[in-house]
C-alpha cells in the first residue's frame, strides 16, 4: 500500500528532545564520576591532608635570646619575660565604623586613645614582616589577659602574649656597643642574612647583638593545635608541640671595672667623647664608650617616631652613635707617632737630627705656630716628643709634601682603613688620611670646600690637623703596634660562645691583621718620647701622672675643630713603660688641651685596671714571690726605669723655617 508522504509517521519532537537531553546528562554524569574517582581514588590521600590542615593551625614560639656577658661573667644583658598587647590588623572589621570602634575599646584596655592606637599600629607595620601581628603596648597586667579571654568574640584578632625581651641589669652601660633587638622586618626576610626566617621572629638590629645573632638568637618552636569552623582553637586542642631552642650565651672581653670606669670618666665632663681600653697583644676590647649615652631598655617597648628622634638628633648629642668606633676626628698631636716613624723609616730625619725651634715656621707666607706661642729652642725628636713641639712635626712634614710617607705609614699603622672589629660600623667608618690624589679627586668632583694640594696640607697632616678623620679604635690600634714592635691587631669584643650551663663552645680569636716592620732603635726613642710626656721636667702631662705610681707612656692632643667649637681633648697611653699590655684612647669634645680633660679621664680608667686586675694578679703570686715583688704591675719584662737619651745631637741645616715655598692651607698651633 502505497502512502502519501503527509501520510508516513514521523518522529516525535518530544522524543528527539529526550535524547539530547538524556545524552547530555549521561555525559554530565560521566564526568561526574570521573571527577568524584579521581578526588576519592587518585587524589584521596592529599586531599585527606588538607582536610585535616583546614582544622589545625600552627604558631611559632620564640626562644630566648643566649645572655651577652662580661669577661668575668657578669650579665650585660639577658632576657625578662613580657605580657604584649598584640593586635592582628588582618582580622579587624573592614567596616571603617567597626574598625574604629573597636580600635577605640583596645585603646582603653590600655589607655590610649583612638589617634595613638593607629599611629602605634602603623608604626608598627613598617618594621615587622607582613603577616606577623603588632604590639600596641607591652608590659601590660594579667587582669588583661583575663578580660579578653571572656570576650574572644568581641575582640577578635586581639591577643595578650608571653613574649621575651632583653633585661639590662646594668642599664645604659656600654649601649652603642651592645646594640639592640626588634622583630625582623619584611624588607629583612627578602634579603640580607635573615632571609627566610617567620614573620615575628626577634633578630639582632644593631652593635654585637646584630654581629652575634646567629649565637645568640636560638631556634624557634611550634606549636600545632585544633581550631573550629571559625579559626579559633578549640579547648584541648593541641596536637603536637616541639620546645624553642634558646640562644647561646656570648662572653665578652669587656672588663667591668674598666668599662665602668671609662663611662664614669666620660659623664664627669659632661661632653661628648669617647674612650677605648684594649690589650695590645691581643687585640681584646677591655672597655668601650661613648657619650651620651642612653638607656637600651628603650627598645623593649615599641618606639615612637619622636623617642628615635631624640636618640638621633645632633641637638641631642646623637646618643644612639659610637663615637669610639665610627667618628670622624682631627687627632691633634697624638698623630705625631705616625709623623715620627714615617720620618725615621724613610731617612727624612734622624734620631739625633735637631730643628731649632722658634715658636713658629713659616712656608709661602703662611705661619704654622706653635701651641700658645711656646719656644722650645734647639730639639730633637724624643724632646719634641716630650714638649709636643709642634714647630719639629711641621718641619718634618714639610719635608714629606711631595711623598706620601705619611699616608703610608697611617695605613701601615691602622689609621684610614678598616679595623676589622666584631662590630656593624657602616660605610665610611673606616675615615680619612688625606693624600694628594684624594685632593684632586675631590676637585674633580666638584668639591668647593677642598684647596689643591699643597705642603701646607702635609705640614697640618704631620700635626693630626687638616683633612685627616679617624676614631678612637683606629689610634688604639696605631699604638698598640707601637708597643707590640708592629703587630696590627684585631680589635674584637667576642671572647666565647658558651652554653647555658657555661660550657665554651667555640672560643673567638680572631688573630692579627698583619706585622709592620718598625726599626727597634726608632721604636724605643718614640717610646722614650711618650714616656717623658708623663714623667719628664717638661712632659705636657707630667702635672696629671706625677703621683701614679706605675710608669706610663703616653700623649696629649689637642684638636682644633674651628669656631665656636673649644679644642677637642685627646690622651692615649700605654702601659705600663716599657713593656705595656694595654692602650688606653681618651677623646673629648671641646675638652680643651689634652691634659686639661683627656689624660686625667685616661688616668681613671688606668687606676680602675692596675687595682682590680694586676692587683688580683698581683695577691695571687704571693705565694710564690717575695713580698716585694707582688707590688709591681704585671706584664712588665724589665724595670720601669726610663731609659737613657741619646746625647749626640745634629743640627740639620735645611730649616723650614729658612725657606719660602707658595702654600695653600690654615693656620694651626695644635700643640700638645
Amino acid at each position: 500500500m502505497y502512502l502519501r508522504p503527509e501520510d508516513r509517521a514521523r518522529p516525535s519532537r518530544m522524543a528527539l528532545r529526550i535524547a539530547v537531553v538524556g545524552g547530555v546528562a549521561v555525559t554530565l554524569f560521566a564526568i561526574l564520576f570521573f571527577r568524584l574517582w579521581t578526588l576519592q581514588v587518585l587524589d584521596g590521600a592529599e586531599n585527606l591532608a588538607q582536610a585535616k590542615n583546614n582544622r589545625t593551625r600552627s604558631t611559632t614560639i620564640i626562644p630566648p635570646r643566649g645572655k651577652i656577658l662580661a669577661r668575668n661573667g657578669s650579665v650585660l644583658v639577658d632576657n625578662r619575660t613580657s605580657l604584649a598587647l598584640q593586635v592582628d590588623p588582618s582580622k579587624l572589621p573592614t567596616d571603617p565604623a567597626a574598625e574604629a570602634a573597636e580600635l577605640t575599646e583596645i585603646g582603653e584596655l590600655v589607655h590610649m586613645k583612638l589617634p595613638a592606637v593607629r599611629k602605634r599600629i602603623a608604626e608598627e607595620e613598617k618594621v615587622v614582616a607582613a603577616g606577623a601581628p603588632v604590639t600596641v603596648r607591652r608590659d601590660v597586667g594579667y587582669d588583661l589577659i583575663y578580660y579578653i579571654e571572656e570576650r574572644k568574640g568581641k575582640f577578635s584578632g586581639v591577643t595578650v602574649e608571653k613574649v621575651f625581651v632583653r633585661n639590662y641589669p646594668e642599664e645604659d652601660e656600654a649601649a652603642q656597643i651592645l646594640g639592640h633587638t626588634g622583630e625582623v622586618s619584611e624588607e629583612e626576610l627578602k634579603e640580607g642574612p635573615y632571609k627566610g626566617l617567620e614573620p615575628g621572629e626577634v633578630v639582632g638590629k644593631e652593635g654585637l647583638e646584630y654581629s652575634y645573632d646567629k649565637v645568640l638568637r636560638g631556634t624557634p618552636g611550634i606549636s600545632r593545635y585544633q581550631v573550629n569552623a571559625l579559626g579559633e582553637p578549640t579547648p584541648g586542642g593541641q596536637l603536637t608541640s616541639t620546645p624553642p631552642q634558646p640562644g647561646d650565651n656570648l662572653k665578652l672581653t669587656i672588663n667591668p671595672a674598666v668599662q665602668k670606669a671609662g663611662e664614669a670618666a666620660l659623664a664627669e665632663r659632661g661632653l661628648p667623647g669617647a674612650f677605648v681600653s684594649m690589650n695590645i697583644h691581643t687585640g681584646e676590647i677591655l672597655g668601650m664608650g661613648s657619650a651620651p649615652t642612653y638607656n637600651p631598655t628603650v627598645w623593649t617597648k615599641p618606639m615612637s617616631n619622636k623617642q628615635y628622634e631624640e636618640l638621633s638628633s645632633e641637638e641631642t648629642g646623637d646618643p644612639l652613635f659610637n663615637r669610639a668606633t665610627s667618628s670622624a676626628y682631627p687627632t691633634g698631636s697624638t698623630y705625631k707617632i705616625i709623623t715620627a716613624l714615617a720620618g725615621l723609616e724613610n731617612g727624612v730625619f734622624t734620631p739625633s737630627t735637631v730643628v731649632d725651634d722658634t715658636g713658629k715656621i713659616e712656608v709661602g707666607g703662611q705661619p704654622f705656630e706653635n701651641s700658645e706661642g711656646a719656644v722650645n729652642g734647639p730639639i730633637s725628636l724624643v724632646r719634641a716628643l716630650e714638649v709636643s713641639s709642634d714647630v719639629f712635626f711641621y718641619t718634618q712634614g714639610y719635608h714629606m709634601w711631595k711623598t706620601n710617607y705619611l699616608q703610608e705609614w697611617s695605613a701601615k699603622m691602622g689609621i684610614g682603613v678598616p679595623t676589622g672589629i666584631d662590630l656593624s660600623l657602616g660605610e665610611g667608618a673606616e675615615g680619612l688620611v688625606p693624600s694628594k690624589k684624594w685632593d684632586e679627586e675631590e676637585i674633580a668632583n666638584g668639591n668647593e670646600y677642598i684647596e689643591p694640594w699643597g705642603p701646607g696640607q702635609n705640614i697640618q697632616l704631620a700635626v693630626g690637623q687638616g683633612y685627616l678623620q679617624t676614631d678612637p679604635l683606629e689610634m688604639a690600634i696605631a699604638y698598640a703596634a707601637l708597643g707590640n714592635d708592629g703587630t696590627i691587631v684585631t680589635p674584637h669584643l667576642g671572647k666565647e660562645v658558651t652554653d647555658a650551663a657555661g660550657r665554651v663552645l667555640r672560643e673567638i680569636d680572631p688573630g692579627p691583621r698583619r706585622h709592620v716592620k718598625i726599626n727597634p732603635e726608632y721604636q724605643r726613642l718614640i717610646m722614650e718620647g711618650l714616656h717623658l710626656v708623663t714623667a719628664g721636667p717638661g712632659g705636657t702631662a707630667t702635672e696629671v701622672f706625677k703621683e701614679f705610681p706605675i710608669p706610663i707612656a703616653g700623649k696629649t692632643g689637642t684638636a682644633e675643630r674651628g669656631e665656636p667649637h673649644r679644642n677637642q681633648s685627646w690622651f692615649i697611653s700605654l702601659a705600663p713603660y716599657p713593656n705595656p699590655n694595654i692602650v688606653t684612647v681618651v677623646t673629648i669634645e671641646e675638652g680643651g688641651f689634652g691634659a686639661e680633660s683627656a689624660a686625667p679621664a685616661n688616668k681613671q680608667i688606668l687606676e680602675a685596671y692596675f687595682a682590680h686586675d694586676l692587683k688580683k694578679e698581683a695577691e695571687e703570686k704571693t705565694k710564690e714571690e717575695e713580698p716585694a715583688a707582688s707590688k709591681e704591675p704585671s706584664g712588665s719584662e724589665e724595670s720601669f726605669g726610663e731609659e737613657e737619651s741619646s746625647s749626640e745631637e745634629e743640627v740639620l741645616g735645611e730649616e723650614a723655617a729658612s725657606e719660602e715655598v707658595p702654600v695653600e692651607g690654615t693656620e694651626t698651633g695644635e700643640g700638645g
